[in-house]
């Protein structure tokens, strides 16, 4: 005769054992950079329980769907929207990137001609709720009163408004990329004057040389600005010096949430790079990053590109790879030293 009670007792012991296995499965389960074989410019932002990951591919742009960041390699991958041709954006797509603001999906990138002299901003806009589903619709170009020449839009919301910030000339020179801000009207209009707040200034921030026949010529540079909030500062995590550079690298600039953010006075650039290159560790020319948090939103980490050699330029041997980090003690983020190509890294926290 069975012994219910027994029975009903092993079935619930082994099931234990069984969600315990899973579990130390789960947190045993490494990744090793890079995520891709290739991908400069990466991106990514998580809704309703999905990464949704980009990276300039040129001529078109094209989203990668997960639920496990670390596996790039074999997600959905889509191509969402190609320009027409002829046009003032159908070529060099850059640094896209997906935001979901009002209740739509955004992707702002930067596009030409051909020429790169015509670089401006655009965005386009899909009402689904999923970006890989639904129809992606051209709102046209971003840009402030002056027009200038643009690259790297990135946008985030502080006490109620909308910002963008982005890459930009002076004037209509190719000599020295800065950093600027401007209020937005909406996702897709700018509603004020840009304001500079950063321009290479430091040592580390030029490397590159502006006499040399590069064509474009290489420039000094502040590039690829993204914000990173933390209690009540903001961090404007960027790159500077030439990409073509084993030095490209990253600032930071810091405001609080409360000041003026219009006003440059209120931005502090700190003195030296928060992430650089590790010739100890292989990884070269680290930069253009985007932020993330682990699925179950108790750490946070950084996605950035670089080189597994030096001397490789601006190529297509950049890849994509992520690292946690971590905060100081004065509220500052901690990114560490790049991760060497191949090691195991534990997944982010809560990954299935």
């Amino acid at each position: 005769m069975i012994d219910m009670k027994k029975t009903v007792y092993l079935c619930c012991l082994l099931m234990m054992i069984a969600g315990s296995s899973v579990a130390q499965s789960n947190s045993g389960k490494t990744f090793t950079n890079p995520l891709l074989p290739s991908g400069a410019d990466p991106w990514v932002i998580t809704k309703d329980g999905y990464y949704y990951y980009t990276n300039s591919s040129g001529s078109r742009l094209v989203l990668w769907k997960t639920k496990d960041i670390t596996d790039l390699a074999h997600a959905e991958r889509k191509v969402i929207w190609v320009p027409p041709a002829g046009t003032d954006y159908s070529k060099e797509l850059w640094a896209p990137e997906l935001h979901y603001l009002q209740h739509k999906w955004y992707m702002y990138f930067a596009a030409d001609d051909g020429d790169n002299n015509h670089h401006r901003l655009y965005v386009i806009e899909n009402s689904s709720q999923d970006p890989t589903q639904g129809e992606w619709v051209f709102k046209g170009k971003l840009a402030d009163e002056t027009d200038k020449w643009a690259i790297d839009a990135s946008v985030f919301e502080n006490k109620g408004k909308l910002y963008l910030i982005w890459a930009g000339w002076e004037g209509d020179a190719n000599g020295q990329q800065n950093i600027y801000i401007a209020q937005m009207k909406n996702p897709y209009t700018v509603a004020s004057k840009r304001i500079k707040i950063s321009s290479p200034t430091y040592q580390w921030e030029i490397h590159g040389d502006l006499n040399d026949k590069a064509d474009p010529p290489h420039v000094n540079v502040n590039e690829g600005p993204e914000m990173l909030q933390h209690a009540d500062k903001l961090f404007l995590i960027y790159s500077a010096s030439g990409c073509w550079t084993d030095y490209y690298a990253l600032g930071m600039l810091t405001a609080n949430k409360r000041s003026d953010l219009l006003n440059a006075l209120s931005w502090k650039k700190s003195a030296k790079p928060v992430f650089k290159q590790s010739p100890e560790n292989g990884v070269y020319a680290t930069g253009h990053n985007s932020f993330f948090k682990s699925p179950d939103g108790t750490q946070d980490w950084i996605l950035y590109h670089a080189n597994p050699q030096p001397g490789m330029g601006c190529g297509k041997d950049r890849s994509p790879r992520a690292q946690q980090f971590f905060w100081h003690a004065d509220g500052t983020p901690d990114f560490g030293v790049p991760v060497k190509t191949g090691v195991p890294i534990a997944v982010p926290s809560g990954t299935n």
